[in-house]
């Protein structure tokens, strides 16, 4: 949560060249990869959070935020959440 208007902005339009933290970085990469295609997360991909200063607890944290900000935003999407009415 922040109050900063320019983050939301940069973090809104490009998080990559925001000026965020490696480990803010780091997490949003996985949020991503989870969001793109989440078969393709890899151990790899646990051991880059790590190094980052994630844990296992927060690693699953975030997988679980993650996932669930994708399966609710896909159920919105199937039941027209937030569209025009036809």
């Amino acid at each position: 949560m922040t109050l900063d208007d320019g983050l939301v902005k940069a973090l809104v339009e490009d998080y990559e060249h925001a000026a965020i933290s490696e480990a803010e970085r780091a997490m949003l990469d996985y949020a991503t990869a989870i969001t793109e295609d989440a078969t393709r997360i890899s151990p790899r991909d646990h051991e880059r959070l790590r190094a980052a200063g994630f844990d296992d607890r927060a690693i699953l944290q975030i997988t679980l935020l993650a996932a669930w900000f994708n399966y609710i935003n896909r159920v919105a999407d199937a039941l027209g959440v937030g569209r025009d009415a036809r």
